[in-house]
């Protein structure tokens, strides 16, 4: 079960600080609430979003980029298999 948590989402930032994405919180009219930049890795997500929001959309694009499982480090690596299992089991 996932819990809607400050610390969780700051365990999701940190995942994808590690990663080759740039993970920004600025204003727009996104219609998922985020946006997905690939050809230059950056990843905006609505900064008016509650911590739910956040969140799912975090979560979300977990779904939809690759990560390296190279840069990150053995912590994070842990919990990127652990929410992938989850996602898989949802």
């Amino acid at each position: 079960m996932i819990k809607y948590s400050k610390h969780f989402l700051n365990k999701l930032e940190d995942l994808f600080s590690e990663s080759d994405y740039i993970l920004r919180y600025e204003k727009g009219n996104f219609q998922s609430g985020y946006c997905i930049l690939n050809e230059s890795k950056v990843i905006i997500i609505n900064k008016f979003y509650s911590l739910d929001g956040k969140i799912n959309c975090l979560l979300e694009i977990l779904k939809e980029v690759k990560i390296s499982h190279e840069r990150l480090s053995d912590k994070n690596k842990s919990f990127l298999h652990e929410l992938t299992n989850k996602q898989l089991e949802l």
